[in-house]
């Protein structure tokens, strides 16, 4: 039997980092359910997801002289956890993905005060915080592609008074902290750190009835004057490379892990199914062994290329490494609806009946694709990396 490629292998990651994953998927796995038909994440699995210890992955085992604890996942096995978390469900997988993108970008970079990352290191490890950043807004679309807030702050006293409309908050009504994009009386974009509940602080459920990731609870989040300490609020500053590379690794892993799960699901129901008119099962059909085929090895390219990209930036992360990490983001994106699709054309109609996971994936996998980078922003970005590095010769492997 040919040796395929995995997404476990026995000696990488760490075993702690291996135990860590395995106790958040079977809280996601314990969940799932409830979570898709409240469509929104209930106090249940936010309790789980936070006593399972996830949020500790991220965070290193000391800042300086203060010990913290954590474990101190890199990129790549941070990717290979995502894609655990992804194949259990991706709702509750990008609750946690957040949550690890925030801590890991965070604490690389060094972009908060020393005094807030020990705030919410200390709180990951020792109780599971979730906390997530709180960036899009109605008039403003996706962060990503620039433009002012309309959420501000406004001096008063020795701090702020936070105020605006945020929408996408991943996790809401689970979160412990939120990082909040706001617009300084200067024109400038500074973060407030908040604890969540806080007075001033109210979520409206905008999520019901959402296409994909129905268990995600990504509500919009209204802020009436929240007041924030001038200790908590982080100065405009440029963006790290951090920030993208963790960001963009997190949705990658996420959805590579629907991927797989389509795959997984795909193989056991042609296993098992046996129409009268057949005689066999469908596993026997030359057609669904070439989709099968087809899925596995774009799944295989996809998690190959992520994790080389991980493990170059992680190596030196530097803004020369992102171009191959964006790419990764859409080779799995991709490979995830394409899993999906032809899954649910080997199926039938019955890919699309609530009591197989079919019509679940095939809804997730497509929300891969409204996360930055586009995939021609993706493309774009290492082409141009490559045509304009200094020509060399190309050798042939």
């Amino acid at each position: 039997m040919p040796d395929f490629p995995t997404s476990s292998i026995s000696d990488w990651p760490r075993p702690e980092v291996q135990r860590l994953t395995a106790r958040a998927v079977q809280a996601i796995t314990t969940h799932l359910a409830a979570c898709e038909a409240a469509q929104d994440v209930t106090p249940e699995a936010a309790a789980a997801l936070k006593e399972s210890g996830y949020a500790a992955l991220c965070v290193p085992p000391q800042l300086g002289d203060e010990v913290l604890g954590g474990l101190g996942g890199e990129l790549d096995e941070f990717a290979w956890a995502q894609e655990q978390l992804g194949a259990a469900c991706a709702s509750l997988a990008l609750v946690l993905a957040m949550t690890g993108q925030v801590l890991g970008s965070a604490f690389a970079a060094r972009s908060l005060p020393s005094e807030l990352l020990l705030r919410v290191g200390r709180a990951a490890v020792s109780r599971g915080a979730l906390i997530n950043a709180v960036a899009s807004e109605p008039g403003l679309g996706s962060p990503s592609r620039g433009g002012l807030p309309q959420t501000v702050l406004t001096p008063d006293g020795s701090g702020f008074l936070l105020s605006g409309h945020k929408t996408w908050a991943t996790g809401a009504r689970a979160l412990d902290f939120a990082l909040v994009t706001a617009r300084t009386p200067d024109d400038q974009v500074a973060r407030a750190l908040i604890p969540l509940p806080a007075p001033g602080v109210s979520i409206e459920t905008t999520w019901g009835g959402s296409l994909s990731l129905r268990g995600s609870g990504s509500q919009d989040i209204f802020l009436g004057g929240v007041r924030v300490e001038g200790g908590d609020v982080v100065p405009p500053q440029p963006q790290h490379p951090a920030h993208p590379a963790w960001f963009w690794t997190a949705l990658a892993g996420t959805y590579l892990g629907v991927g797989t799960a389509t795959l997984t699901a795909l193989m056991s129901y042609v296993r098992e199914r046996v129409p009268t008119a057949l005689g066999q099962p469908l596993s026997s059909l030359p057609r669904v062994r070439e989709a099968t085929g087809r899925i596995s090895a774009e799944l295989a390219a996809a998690r190959a290329l992520l994790h080389e990209a991980a493990r170059q930036f992680g190596a030196d992360p530097s803004a020369a490494r992102l171009p191959l990490l964006a790419a990764a983001k859409a080779l799995c994106t991709n490979a995830a609806v394409s899993a999906a699709d032809q899954a649910a054309r080997v199926v039938g109609g019955a890919a699309l009946a609530p009591q197989l996971p079919f019509e679940r994936l095939l809804r997730d996998a497509r929300a891969g694709l409204t996360h930055p980078p586009t995939d021609a922003e993706a493309f774009e970005r290492l082409g141009g990396a490559l045509l304009d590095a200094e020509r060399r010769e190309t050798q042939v492997p």
